[in-house]
């Protein structure tokens, strides 16, 4: 039975959950949620009620949240890239940074989003100045980590790239990395250079011009 993700080309954990199915050449149907397709939407409304996306449906099964979605692929749809080690404390380390990129690039990042959409009359100043502090740590802390990685967790492409490719792609995007971060700015186009990811921006690019915050003219 054929996999079916209910997703959008330009939403930062759909293409989380997107890296694994094109990194391991994984046949699925792509679930279009358009703003306008009441049918996909009332879809996704009554497998998760959240309609939070993406979501998977594989059979009877439907698996929410990005890194679960990764997990169980790696599970039940092994390729030649396994995204999670076999050995638990390897294993450890990349769900550990997997977390760290949702936690404290993705949130904060997403907070500077969609202050931005609101009403200037709703915006949360504070709110934001701490966001930018908070990734201002996060960019100077992965700066340390990555000075003798090549990927997030070590050697191997894994989960936790999965989660660092749109988190980083993003927040560079939404407040910029300073070039101070040298090896956090090195490992970021390494994944612009890594062909699941780059086949994931590419399907994006078309919707660029609703980012709220003004997409730069690169990457």
């Amino acid at each position: 039975m054929t996999l079916k993700l209910y997703s959008h080309p330009f939403s930062s954990y759909c293409q989380k959950a997107l890296i694994p199915l094109y990194e391991n050449d994984i046949p699925f149907e792509y679930r279009m949620l358009d703003p306008g397709d009441a049918v996909a939407t009332a879809e996704l409304e009554s497998l998760w009620p959240f309609k939070k996306f993406p979501v998977l449906v594989d059979g009877d099964r439907v698996i929410k949240e990005a890194s679960i979605i990764v997990e169980y692929l790696d599970i039940h749809y092994p390729g030649k890239v396994r995204l999670i080690p076999e050995d638990p404390r390897a294993a450890l380390e990349v769900r550990f940074m997997d977390r760290f990129f949702d936690n404290y690039v993705m949130t904060p990042q997403g907070k500077l989003v969609f202050d931005r959409i609101r009403k200037e009359e709703n915006r949360d100043a504070q709110g934001v100045a701490e966001a930018k502090q908070m990734l201002t740590t996060s960019y100077r802390w992965l700066d340390g980590v990555m000075r003798d990685r090549h990927w997030a967790a070590g050697d191997t492409f894994s989960l936790a790239d999965c989660a660092a490719a749109p988190s980083l792609f993003y927040a560079d995007w939404s407040y910029p990395i300073a070039a101070e971060f040298e090896h956090v700015l090195a490992y970021r186009r390494r994944l612009l250079a890594h062909p699941a990811f780059a086949r994931a921006v590419d399907e994006a690019r078309p919707y660029r011009k609703f980012f709220p915050l003004g997409a730069p003219d690169r990457d």
